[in-house]
Protein backbone atom coordinates (compact mmCIF):
# COMPACT_ATOMS: atom_id res chain seq x y z
CA UNK A 1 0.00 0.00 0.00
CA UNK A 2 1.46 3.65 -1.23
CA UNK A 3 0.82 6.84 0.72
CA UNK A 4 1.85 10.33 0.86
CA UNK A 5 4.80 11.13 2.91
CA UNK A 6 5.80 15.00 3.15
CA UNK A 7 9.39 16.07 3.24
CA UNK A 8 9.73 19.80 4.51
CA UNK A 9 13.19 21.09 3.62
CA UNK A 10 14.01 24.61 4.84
CA UNK A 11 15.71 27.59 2.44
CA UNK A 12 17.24 30.49 4.44
CA UNK A 13 17.50 33.38 2.42
CA UNK A 14 21.26 33.44 1.72
CA UNK A 15 21.22 29.65 0.41
CA UNK A 16 23.66 29.91 -2.32
CA UNK A 17 21.77 28.38 -6.10
CA UNK A 18 24.49 25.64 -6.39
CA UNK A 19 24.17 24.33 -2.77
CA UNK A 20 20.23 24.09 -3.54
CA UNK A 21 20.49 22.44 -6.87
CA UNK A 22 23.18 19.81 -5.07
CA UNK A 23 20.87 19.04 -2.06
CA UNK A 24 17.83 18.74 -4.95
CA UNK A 25 20.24 16.18 -6.63
CA UNK A 26 21.02 14.15 -3.90
CA UNK A 27 17.15 14.27 -2.58
CA UNK A 28 16.17 12.80 -6.21
CA UNK A 29 18.97 10.25 -6.23
CA UNK A 30 17.80 8.86 -2.89
CA UNK A 31 14.26 8.21 -3.96
CA UNK A 32 12.98 5.07 -5.38
CA UNK A 33 11.65 4.96 -9.23
CA UNK A 34 7.95 4.93 -8.49
CA UNK A 35 8.14 8.19 -5.81
CA UNK A 36 6.82 10.63 -8.37
CA UNK A 37 8.29 13.61 -6.24
CA UNK A 38 6.69 17.08 -6.65
CA UNK A 39 8.50 20.62 -5.45
CA UNK A 40 6.18 23.09 -3.67
CA UNK A 41 7.00 26.77 -2.71
CA UNK A 42 5.26 27.46 0.83
CA UNK A 43 5.15 30.44 3.31
CA UNK A 44 5.19 33.99 3.19
CA UNK A 45 7.55 37.26 4.02
CA UNK A 46 6.62 37.24 7.77
CA UNK A 47 7.21 33.76 8.69
CA UNK A 48 9.75 32.42 6.05
CA UNK A 49 9.61 30.72 2.96
CA UNK A 50 10.61 26.79 2.51
CA UNK A 51 10.40 24.05 -0.15
CA UNK A 52 8.03 21.05 0.05
CA UNK A 53 9.11 17.96 -1.64
CA UNK A 54 6.25 15.18 -1.06
CA UNK A 55 6.61 11.44 -2.36
CA UNK A 56 4.95 8.44 -2.99
CA UNK A 57 6.66 5.25 -0.75
CA UNK A 58 5.08 2.13 0.48
CA UNK A 59 3.66 2.07 4.38
CA UNK A 60 5.98 0.20 7.18
CA UNK A 61 4.65 -2.85 8.68
CA UNK A 62 3.87 -0.42 11.41
CA UNK A 63 1.85 1.55 9.65
CA UNK A 64 0.39 -1.01 7.68
CA UNK A 65 -0.91 -2.10 11.30
CA UNK A 66 -2.54 0.94 12.09
CA UNK A 67 -4.12 1.39 8.86
CA UNK A 68 -5.70 -2.53 9.22
CA UNK A 69 -6.62 -1.27 12.55
CA UNK A 70 -8.67 1.73 11.58
CA UNK A 71 -9.86 0.56 8.09
CA UNK A 72 -11.70 -2.33 10.24
CA UNK A 73 -13.30 0.23 12.16
CA UNK A 74 -14.34 2.27 9.21
CA UNK A 75 -16.12 -1.28 7.84
CA UNK A 76 -17.57 -1.49 10.79
CA UNK A 77 -18.71 1.94 11.05
CA UNK A 78 -20.28 1.25 7.60
CA UNK A 79 -22.12 -2.04 8.80
CA UNK A 80 -23.87 -0.03 11.34
CA UNK A 81 -24.77 2.41 9.07
CA UNK A 82 -26.07 -0.34 6.34
CA UNK A 83 -28.24 -1.58 9.15
CA UNK A 84 -29.71 1.49 10.56
CA UNK A 85 -30.64 2.11 7.29
CA UNK A 86 -32.68 -0.92 7.01
CA UNK A 87 -34.63 -0.18 10.39
CA UNK A 88 -35.33 3.73 9.27
CA UNK A 89 -37.22 1.60 6.40
CA UNK A 90 -39.04 -0.95 8.56
CA UNK A 91 -43.21 0.88 8.74
CA UNK A 92 -45.15 1.14 12.05
CA UNK A 93 -48.58 3.03 13.01
CA UNK A 94 -48.34 5.39 15.28
CA UNK A 95 -52.09 4.21 16.29
CA UNK A 96 -49.63 0.93 17.40
CA UNK A 97 -48.11 2.76 19.53
CA UNK A 98 -50.18 4.85 21.15
CA UNK A 99 -52.37 1.72 22.30
CA UNK A 100 -49.19 -0.03 23.74
CA UNK A 101 -48.17 3.48 25.64
CA UNK A 102 -51.80 3.83 27.16
CA UNK A 103 -51.35 -0.16 28.22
Amino acid sequence: MRTRVKDYIEVSEYTSLDRLITTLNAIRDSLPETAEPELKMRGDDVFGRRLSISYWRELTAEEQAADAKYSADAAAGEAIAAIAAQLDEVPFEQAARAKRQAA
